[in-house]
């Protein structure tokens, strides 16, 4: 390969060579919820709506501790079908979600299969997913959870303003 090839690839071809990956929201971060609007700050990386999804398997998300956070636990065959939405994000989204979720003290990042239940976003060199078609994404689930946690209420939809008058506290708002 000559100089000028070199070039041409490493100037023209790497931004369309950065790696994507699809990750599942569930909770704080969908559309409409308190933290949505980190998933679309340019300082944490590029973030795109693909569809809306559902997981294949039952787990139970639950709203616990002090500050009322939605946690799925990693307790598949238990709870509901979990709704949520589909994003692609690079890497530097994916460190950043990492991080912002605690990871691995509090969520660990596991792959999942879901069922597209809508899906809006962009496909690169495949067909566009359809509805009750299946695909894989990472979620944050947790392992490292209170006794307590699986005998709370289980939910199939997170919303922070639910009817289970749980006030999701803010990071910046807590103690």
């Amino acid at each position: 390969m000559n100089l000028r090839a070199i070039i041409f690839i490493t100037f023209w071809c790497l931004p369309s060579c950065i790696h994507m990956a699809r990750v599942f929201v569930y909770g704080t971060l969908k559309k409409g919820q308190p933290n949505y609007h980190r998933m679309f700050e340019s300082a944490n990386g590029k973030a795109e709506f693909l569809a809306s999804a559902c997981t294949i398997e039952k787990y139970p998300l639950v709203i616990a501790g002090h500050y009322n956070i939605p946690f799925l636990l990693n307790v598949p065959g238990q709870g509901h079908r979990v709704q949520g939405e589909i994003y692609k994000v690079d890497d530097k989204m994916l460190e950043f979600l990492d991080d912002f979720e605690e990871v691995p003290t509090l969520y660990q990042r596991a792959r999942v299969r879901l069922e597209v239940k809508e899906w809006v976003g962009e496909t690169e060199g495949e067909e566009r997913p359809a509805a009750g078609s299946f695909t894989e994404a990472f979620l944050y689930n947790t392992t490292t959870y209170q006794p307590d946690w699986p005998t709370l209420r289980r939910y199939e939809s997170y919303d922070s303003r639910g009817d289970h008058g749980l006030q999701y506290v803010a990071r910046q708002e807590r103690d």
